[in-house]
């Protein structure tokens, strides 16, 4: 598991990223779990996540409409296949309307960049 907290801010909200292998829809779930057992995680205000999978793909997208897409678009350019990315948004106070997909697309896109194995 790899996790790039602090990647980026705006008006306020603040965002990290993470990833691993996950080969099952259960591996997927466990890895959110085990996320989420950090409490700083837990309370985040969205942690959405996608992943392609041999057998299709899975998103959730926690509460932040749309997001799930957004990262699972981007695995599909990368080709990465049984790898989850999670991108966790600490609510900051403004909305951040059509930008908070640009923030999800940064932070994906800092994940693949810096990610073990990355180049």
């Amino acid at each position: 598991m790899q996790i790039f907290e602090g990647v980026l801010t705006d008006r306020g909200s603040r965002y990290a990223v993470s990833g691993g292998v996950a080969r099952s829809r259960e591996e997927a779930q466990d890895f959110v779990k085990r996320l989420c057992s950090n409490r700083k995680f837990a309370k985040a205000t969205h942690n959405t996540w996608g992943v392609l999978l041999a057998d299709g793909p899975l998103k959730n997208d926690d509460g932040e409409s749309g997001a799930g897409m957004v990262i699972l678009r981007m695995l599909e350019r990368e080709n990465l296949t049984d790898h989850i990315v999670v991108v966790t948004r600490w609510y900051g106070g403004r909305k951040l309307g059509g930008d908070r997909f640009r923030r999800v697309q940064d932070a994906v896109r800092h994940y693949l960049d810096h990610r073990d194995g990355a180049g």
